[in-house]
C-alpha cells in the first residue's frame, strides 16, 4: 500500500507492552508483544489493561500527591481534583492517549496503556536481542490481550520475524475466525493455545464465550499439522479437579502422538494482576484465593503423566 507521494503505508497495530528476555513463553529468550484487545472475559485475567482496544488510564493512588498538574493539561477532563483535595480519575471517559498527564506527573502515578506501533518499529526493539534468540533458541511471542484480533497485523509482523529468521510463536485463547488463524500460522513456529475449561457452558460462565470455536480450532490446527502446545491455566475449584482434568485428556488424547503436538503447559493462577484492576478503578472478579498449594500442582501433573504426556508446571 501507498500513499499519495508513493511511499509506502505500514500496517500498525495498537499494542500495551513490548516485554524482553521473556523464558516463559515458548523456547529460549524471547521477545514478547502484547496486543490490545480480546474477545474473552477470563475472570482470573492478569492483564486487563489489554483487553479493551483503547487507550486507558492507570492511576497509582499511594503514588499520587494531589498535586493537579494532570487536570490542566488533560484535554477531556479525566483528571479532577475533589473537594476533599483528592485527584480523582472518571474512568467512563475514553483517553485520547495524548500522555499528556502521563508526562507532566512528577510521581510517575499515571500510566497511559496503549500505543500504535507500524511493522519496522516493532521490529527495530525486536532486533535488539538477536544475540540472546540465537544462542537461547528464542524469539518472538506474540499474546496480549489476544492477538488473533489484528491478525492482519499479526501475520504481518510475523512474516518479517521469519524474512530475518527468528523463531516466532503466539499466546492465543483461539477464539477466532479459524482463516485468520491459519494466516497466521504460515509465518508461525509454535502455536500457545489455551484450554481454559472444557465444558462449554462452564467456559461461558468464566469467561464469557462458549468454547465450540476454540477447540475446533485447535482439532484444526493439531490435523494440518501446525506445533501446537496447550496450555491450561488451573485455578483452586474452578478447573482444577480430576475430573476437568481428564476431561481434557480426553479430547487431546487422538493427538498425544502427533509430533506436532507439543505437550501441555500448566499455568498457576498468579496474583500479578490484582493491583492492575485497582489502577484502571475496577473490581477484581474472583473472590478469594484460587491459588493451589506446591502438592496440589504435582498431583495434578502426576495424573496428566500417567497418559504419557508432555507436561510441565510454568511458574512465573
Amino acid at each position: 500500500m501507498s500513499d499519495r507521494k508513493g511511499a509506502i503505508t505500514e500496517r500498525k497495530a495498537f499494542i500495551f507492552n513490548v516485554q524482553k528476555y521473556n523464558m516463559y513463553d515458548g523456547p529460549g529468550v524471547r521477545t514478547l508483544v502484547f496486543f490490545k484487545g480480546c474477545p474473552l472475559r477470563c475472570r482470573w485475567c492478569a492483564n486487563p489493561e489489554g483487553l479493551e482496544r483503547k487507550y486507558q488510564v492507570m492511576f497509582k493512588r499511594n503514588s499520587c500527591i494531589d498535586c493537579g498538574a494532570c487536570v490542566s493539561v488533560c484535554p477531556v477532563g479525566i483528571h479532577t481534583i475533589s473537594e476533599k483535595l483528592k485527584h480523582e480519575v472518571n474512568h467512563s471517559i475514553d483517553c485520547l492517549g495524548c500522555r499528556k498527564c502521563e508526562n507532566v506527573c512528577p510521581q510517575s502515578a499515571l500510566s497511559v496503556m496503549g500505543e500504535v506501533k507500524t511493522v519496522s518499529e516493532l521490529m527495530e526493539i525486536i532486533e535488539e536481542d538477536r544475540r540472546f534468540y540465537d544462542v537461547s533458541g528464542g524469539g518472538v511471542t506474540l499474546g496480549g490481550g489476544e492477538v488473533t484480533m489484528q491478525w492482519e497485523f499479526a501475520a504481518s509482523l510475523l512474516m518479517a520475524c521469519k524474512q530475518e529468521g527468528i523463531n516466532t510463536a503466539i499466546e492465543t485463547c483461539g477464539y477466532a475466525k479459524l482463516e485468520s488463524m491459519l494466516k497466521i500460522a504460515e509465518f508461525l513456529d509454535l502455536f500457545l493455545f489455551d484450554i481454559k475449561h472444557i465444558d462449554s457452558e462452564r467456559h461461558y460462565q468464566l469467561t464469557g464465550v462458549h468454547n465450540e470455536r476454540i477447540l475446533n480450532n485447535l482439532k484444526e490446527l493439531l490435523h494440518r499439522r501446525y506445533n501446537v502446545k496447550v496450555r491450561m491455566p488451573l485455578l483452586k475449584g474452578i478447573n482444577d479437579s480430576q475430573n476437568e482434568i481428564e476431561s481434557v485428556i480426553d479430547f487431546l488424547m487422538p493427538f498425544r502422538d502427533y509430533k506436532n503436538f507439543k505437550g501441555i503447559d500448566l499455568l498457576p493462577y498468579h496474583k500479578l494482576g490484582v493491583n492492575k484492576y485497582v489502577q484502571l478503578g475496577r473490581e477484581y472478579p474472583i473472590k478469594g484465593d484460587p491459588s493451589l498449594s506446591s502438592d496440589e500442582l504435582d498431583r495434578i501433573e502426576s495424573w496428566i503423566k500417567k497418559y504419557e504426556f508432555p507436561v510441565a508446571v510454568i511458574k512465573h
